[in-house]
């Protein structure tokens, strides 16, 4: 921290704001917070970035979890089920997190980007309603736990960005869920990966605590702002989020990587 320029900190709080808001809306906060990490710590190890990333996250999605638990119809019964099978993903990929070179991240980050664009653009209708009518199988139950838990917590651990909206996807694909409630839900899931994948860098050393701590607040402000105006607006409104946060992230992850 005493090496760390007051600009710098400073944008890396508003960046920890930004991103809890992200997540709380619609998932992906890391697709920015991570970012802005990379730019501000341009040669540390990636590990420390992802560990740090971890520990600001995990604070705004629990002001999160609880804001959507206390308002929302989650069912936390499947949501804790898929998120303890996302939790031990998230613990096998942060192990295998060390040998992440820093060069492959941002180029990863656009494709995977660009295939949650086309997908959300290509279905207009995806998250408006909900299609499920009483109880979910216990077969969509399994299936949710096996790719938004064990696949999607995996991925988690390994990189992490983008997790949140693809839980998003993969539970209002899966389980049939509206977009605010698929989000609900996703938070309560996420809290699980992060806190494995945390665990796990905590043990290796690899988080810049007294950095952490201070994005934490911002985090927390954020995450519990953004679940409340989700709740408020409803699906058209996380929707458009997804969208925007998307094109722009796509947009600045590119310059940064092929123009700048």
């Amino acid at each position: 921290m005493d090496d760390i320029s007051l600009i710098t900190v400073a944008l890396l709080c508003l960046a920890a704001a930004s991103a809890g808001w992200i997540d709380a809306v619609v998932g992906g906060g890391g697709l920015l917070q991570l970012p802005a990490l990379l730019v501000g710590f341009p040669h540390l190890p990636p590990a420390y970035l992802l560990g740090t990333n971890k520990a600001v996250s995990i604070v705004g999605t629990s002001a999160a979890a609880v804001t959507y638990v206390r308002r929302a119809p989650v069912d936390v019964g499947t949501a804790v089920r898929i998120g303890l099978a996302a939790l031990g993903g998230s613990v096998l990929g942060a192990f295998f997190a060390a040998g992440v070179e820093s060069a492959v991240l941002r180029p990863l980050i656009i494709v995977i980007l660009l295939g949650v664009l086309a997908f959300v653009l290509l279905r207009p209708s995806f998250g408006t309603v909900a299609v499920a009518r009483g109880p979910v199988t216990r077969r969509r139950v399994l299936a949710a736990i096996l790719v938004a838990g064990l696949g999607i917590g995996f991925y988690d651990g390994l990189i992490g960005p983008g997790t949140g909206t693809f839980l998003v996807i993969a539970l209002v694909a899966i389980l049939h869920l509206d977009l605010v409630t698929a989000s609900a839900t996703t938070k309560i899931v996420n809290v699980c990966t992060n806190l494995g994948a945390l665990a796990v860098f905590s043990y290796q050393g690899t988080v810049l605590w007294r950095l952490a701590a201070l994005m934490a607040v911002f985090s927390l402000a954020g995450g519990t702002l953004g679940a409340r105006m989700a709740l408020k607006n409803g699906t058209g409104f996380v929707r458009t989020v997804l969208v925007v946060v998307v094109l722009a992230l796509v947009t600045k992850l590119a310059y940064d990587q092929w123009l700048s």
